[in-house]
């Protein structure tokens, strides 16, 4: 994760599509870490969009691209456990993209979607509560995604574990385990 919390005002959401997490900014030192599944080869974006609107179980009907690629899809999922929203969603702008829950944990830490971002439910219903209506998102462009940014600090870069993703991360003691199983993660 490049050193972009401290740059931004509490509240803003950044997407770390190469290292799948998501950090929600708390203030300009500290920003709560949650593992996620991104877009697979091919559906990956970026760019800063808004929080249009937010929903509790949401209902799913396929964008009509997704139908051609995949014809087998339901036209209409109601929503619930066996949603592929999962218990929360969180629409993006204009956009058919949605930052929602998975009933697919396994996902999580894989490039897997059709460009939506994906949490466990338990970590989207943790978000949910704290990211407001015309919050901030911003994607990070997958090239740019471990580059700190220009003016940083020096070792104003971090990544912290994730102990639901493969062990090859590196070790680090700055971190505090809240219940939902997100991570705060402090700039250094």
């Amino acid at each position: 994760m490049i050193d972009y919390a401290s740059h931004q005002t509490p509240g803003t959401v950044i997407i770390d599509t190469k290292n799948t997490f998501l950090y929600f900014v708390l203030n300009d030192r500290q920003a709560m870490r949650y593992g996620i599944g991104v877009g697979r080869e091919g559906f990956t974006w970026s760019g800063e969009q808004t929080v249009a609107r937010k929903t509790e179980w949401p209902d799913w009907r396929p964008p009509a691209d997704m139908l051609v690629r995949q014809p087998y899809l339901p036209r209409f999922m109601a929503g619930g456990p066996g949603n592929p929203l999962g218990a929360r969603a969180m629409y993006l702008g204009e956009t058919e993209y949605r930052i929602h829950g998975t009933n697919k944990p396994d996902t999580i830490g894989k490039q897997v979607s059709s460009g939506c971002i994906r949490l466990t439910n338990e970590d989207i219903v943790d978000l949910y509560e704290r990211v407001k209506v015309g919050a901030k998102v911003i994607v990070l462009p997958v090239t740019a995604a471990r580059r700190p940014s220009q003016g940083a600090p020096p070792g104003a870069a971090f990544r912290l574990p994730d102990p639901a993703l493969p062990s090859n991360r590196p070790p680090t003691n700055n971190a505090q385990m809240p219940s939902s199983g997100s991570k705060i993660a402090e700039v250094q």
